[in-house]
């Protein structure tokens, strides 16, 4: 999470923070459900958590969830996410990672860096989150990264999961609130009822919504609903899952003595608690919103519906009507039976049991069902002697089936081909269509999306591209992403001494970038050369002169860039010191340096006055002495210099002393 700098105190950060995290919402599985219109605010951060996560893009980075939050919602319009977390101490360091998780166990986030859609890690304290002034969607960890990332593109009907890591040791809290993007996150949806039935005793009424609902909106003493007509009290009602969670979307409703045959409403109201059944964006159940149910006589309870199968499934969901006894339940999956265009076999059944009953079974098979075909699941009679009983221990008969059909499996593997070019890329991508994909979401960089099966893209800066691909045949869908190296930046450059000698080898060095580089120099005098790191002796000028020095590389397309630099040539490179100078500003001789000090290095320059005072000193060779000392003009006579420093050619120190005379 952070460079060499952090390292020691980002190791004793995750050791502090090793602990398992188990408050709600610091799970992937616990995650807080909320609204794009709320602000979430978070007071106190736990100390805890420090598990590694995944992403390849920040490789050796060590990305951890320290001291975590995790939050999911859904997308209902295409478009981009903006959110900001604000501290409350704007000195704290937080960190996000946005996950799609549609389909997906979230707990996959930890082994699974593919899922990461975006995030920012940046060592910087303060504001952090995703907007407009992002330029890149990914950052990994560091000082001087930027705190805001580019808004990711999120897609309707995606699941999402966002982790807010606090890598600040402290329990300070944050706000996290969401504005500035295109995409839709909330869900307009009005609360309402869905289906509506009573158990078995006629005396509990179980109630599904068309959507979850904050269980604390839920009056425990039932005062939210009514019962029409009022044949008994409703004395309570209870939340599915309201123990351990935050919302639920099934409720049972306890009456004071059991309803007899016959049709029967349940209807909202405003309860105890001031208020209907309200969701996360504080959408109400309107009042007087009814459902309705019926109380029959007992019969078996039929095989009632197949959760339509998803991706490659190697499990079915039964749905019934009436609550299943558990205990009929054959564990191996002996109850059924699955027959179709090819061969597999059952090999475990369980229902998701409360109280002893269940609405729901599993039915595990032998294989995942990853070509397309046609089914049927079929009841029987299992090792356990029965096929299956309803909560009233009425058996369902043996025979009953459900057909279902599944899809093939897709890929979206990719492959592409680049073509370089002087001032932009293109780059084709190619995808194979295979197993009945209908569409493709492309992901190209640089802000540039696709929905073609093939598409083409142009790039004219010429970096690594991240490259994602979500295939879709209406059935299966699957995620690919790749890096695109785009080598064939061009740049010119060289270095070489500024100041150099005559009639002696100058190497010039090439730090010139490109692909297969073939090398032109202009060395200013007549001169040129092919190799990457020429040499070149000028001839000894009358006096001094630059000579300008072009370089041009040419790469394996064609494409050129050039550089010009100055080399100055002296006529001599001996060193030496004048026996005396004239400050009269006369613009000859007006100041006191070693002359021609071309190839000292580390040089050392001083000048003393007849009672051995340092009167000046100086490591620049050009800049000598003027003859006055702060300002004040000396007098004529004899000063004392010396004179230090390593030669360039052969590394060795030489010392040189002398007298010069300051005539004025």
């Amino acid at each position: 999470m952070r460079f060499i700098c952090l390292f020691f105190f980002y190791c004793l950060s995750i050791h502090v923070s090793a602990q398992p995290c188990t408050g709600p919402g610091q799970t992937p599985s616990s995650a807080f459900p909320i609204c794009g219109t709320s602000t979430f605010t978070q007071t106190t951060v736990p100390i805890c958590g420090g598990r590694a996560l995944p992403y390849p893009g920040c490789r050796g980075d060590g990305l951890a969830d320290v001291n975590p939050f995790f939050y999911k919602f859904n997308c209902y319009k295409d478009g981009t996410l903006g959110f900001l977390i604000t501290p409350k101490n704007i000195d704290d360091d937080y960190d996000w990672e946005l996950y799609d998780v549609t389909l997906i166990d979230p707990e996959r986030i930890y082994t699974d860096g593919s899922l990461v859609i975006a995030n920012n890690w940046s060592g910087e304290t303060g504001y952090t989150g995703a907007s407009s002034a992002g330029t890149q969607q990914f950052v990994c960890g560091g000082l001087r990264k930027p705190l805001f990332s580019k808004m990711p593109v999120i897609q309707a009907g995606h699941n999402y999961l966002l982790l807010i890591s606090h890598f600040t040791q402290s329990q300070s809290g944050y706000d996290l609130s969401f504005g500035g993007g295109t995409a839709v996150i909330t869900d307009e949806t009005i609360p309402a009822f869905k289906t509506s039935e009573a158990n078995c005793g006629g005396d509990v009424i179980r109630i599904k919504l068309n959507k979850g609902i904050r269980c604390n909106s839920l009056a425990a003493d039932g005062s939210d609903f009514s019962l029409s007509p009022a044949a008994a009290s409703i004395t309570s009602v209870k939340g599915i899952g309201c123990a351990t969670g935050f919302d639920t979307d099934s409720l049972e409703i306890q009456l004071s003595a059991p309803l007899a045959p016959g049709s029967y409403s349940i209807v909202a109201g405003k309860g105890a608690d001031g208020n209907t059944l309200l969701d996360y964006c504080d959408n109400a159940m309107p009042v007087s919103a009814k459902t309705d149910f019926t109380i029959y006589a007992k019969v078996p309870t039929p095989m009632d519906s197949l959760e339509k199968p998803k991706c490659n499934p190697r499990q079915l969901r039964l749905v019934f009507r009436k609550p299943i006894a558990c205990s009929s339940i054959a564990a191996n999956g002996s109850d059924f039976i699955v027959m179709g265009s090819y061969p597999v076999t059952v090999v475990s059944a369980a229902g998701s049991c409360s109280s002893g009953t269940t609405k729901e079974i599993f039915v595990n098979l032998s294989r995942p069902l990853s070509d397309a075909g046609s089914f049927r699941i079929i009841l029987q009679t299992g090792t356990d002697g029965n096929t299956l009983l309803d909560e009233c221990t009425t058996e369902t008969p043996a025979g009953a089936f459900l057909p279902f059909n599944v899809m093939d499996t897709v890929n979206a593997a990719f492959t592409y081909m680049k073509s370089y070019g002087c001032t932009a890329d293109t780059v084709r991508f190619f995808h194979d269509g295979a197993h009945g994909v209908t569409s493709w979401s492309w992901q190209l960089d640089e802000n540039k999306t696709s929905t073609n099966q093939n598409p083409e893209a142009y790039y004219q800066f010429f970096t690594t591209k991240s490259i994602r691909l979500i295939v879709d045949n209406g059935f299966c869908r699957d995620t690919s992403t790749q890096s695109v190296a785009l080598t064939n930046g061009l740049k010119a450059d060289f270095s070489v001494f500024e100041d150099n000698c005559p009639n002696e080898a100058i190497t010039f060095t090439s730090l010139a970038q490109g692909i297969a580089l073939q090398h032109q120099w202009d060395f200013g005098d007549g001169g040129g050369s092919s190799d990457a790191n020429p040499t070149h002796a000028y001839a000894q000028p009358a006096a001094t002169r630059a000579f300008l020095v072009r370089y041009t590389i040419t790469d394996s397309i064609g494409c050129q860039k050039t550089v010009q630099k100055p080399v100055s040539i002296y006529s001599s490179c001996l060193i030496a010191v004048p026996s005396a100078f004239t400050p009269n500003n006369d613009g000859l001789n007006d100041r006191l340096y070693p002359l021609n000090a071309v190839k000292a290095e580390n040089l050392e320059f001083k000048v003393f006055n007849r009672w051995g005072q340092l009167i000046f000193q100086t490591k620049n060779w050009r800049q000598g002495w003027d003859g006055t000392i702060k300002g004040i003009p000396q007098a004529s006579g004899t000063y004392v210099w010396y004179l230090s420093f390593i030669y360039r050619d052969t590394k060795q120190q030489r010392t040189m002393r002398g007298t010069a005379t300051l005539i004025r």
